[in-house]
């Protein structure tokens, strides 16, 4: 799980995968900054770490990567996500799944205007299908 500024997108999702999850799922909370990071290690992430470096070195070591659509795009969350983290999570050879959330000029044409509670339960349902057995 990839979040930054407050760390709340990351928050939820983490709480969320770790009711849905087989107990055995690792969870790696990443955070742009330490607010984020601690935010998912409190909802439930086994790991944490914070930082450029930590993003990039993880990334490529992950099975599956999760957060908002912003973690692909380069000076996204007032500048926190770096384009090193944005090359290193969009380079990635794990699946990502990505909310349709970004503050950025970017706008998303054919989705559905969904609350994001909607859209965080169907992330991890899809989820759920890729980790069954």
């Amino acid at each position: 799980m990839i979040d930054g500024q407050g760390g709340g997108i990351g928050k939820h999702l983490v709480e969320k995968l770790r009711k849905e999850l087989p107990e055995q799922v690792e969870i790696l909370g990443l955070g742009t900054n330490a607010l984020a990071t601690t935010a998912m290690l409190k909802a439930g992430a086994n790991e944490g770490a914070t930082g450029e470096n930590a993003i990039v070195y993880n990334s490529s070591r992950v099975d599956l990567i999760v957060g908002s659509i912003s973690i692909i795009m380069p000076n996204a969350m007032l500048g926190e996500l770096t384009v090193k983290m944005a090359e290193a999570i969009g380079g990635s050879q794990a699946p990502k799944y990505l909310l349709p959330l970004t503050r950025s000029n970017v706008h998303l044409v054919g989705l559905r205007g969904e609350p994001m509670p909607h859209l965080i339960d169907e992330l991890v349902n899809r989820i759920r299908k890729n980790c069954a057995p």
